[in-house]
């Protein structure tokens, strides 16, 4: 019986980490889900982030797959030098996170 206690546990964790654990898309599958509908533009999100920090410059992009959404997360460095994190949900443009880079 501690057997398969033990077992049933392992497998609720592992269930949970896998669950839990963001999937990075290649630029292949990003732009197959961009051409379908699936996900707004890469423009189109870069100036939603944009617009949250006027005369910031993009300096890194990455979406990944995370509890079944799509995340398109941007770095920005700001006009003043300041590097900033956003995360905006890839589907609606919603902006999830922003703050700045310590």
């Amino acid at each position: 019986m501690k057997t398969l206690t033990a077992l049933s546990i392992a497998s609720i964790i592992g269930l949970t980490a896998s669950l839990a654990h963001a999937r990075d898309l290649g630029p292949d599958e990003a732009l197959r889900l961009r051409d379908a509908g699936t996900i707004q533009s890469f423009e189109k999100l870069n100036a939603a982030a944009l617009a949250k920090h006027p005369g910031s410059t993009v300096t890194d992009t990455e979406l990944e797959e995370k509890y079944g959404k799509y995340l398109y997360q941007i770095e920005l460095r700001d006009p003043q030098g300041q590097a900033w994190d956003m995360e905006l949900d890839a589907v609606s443009g919603q902006v999830l996170k922003d703050h700045q880079d310590t």
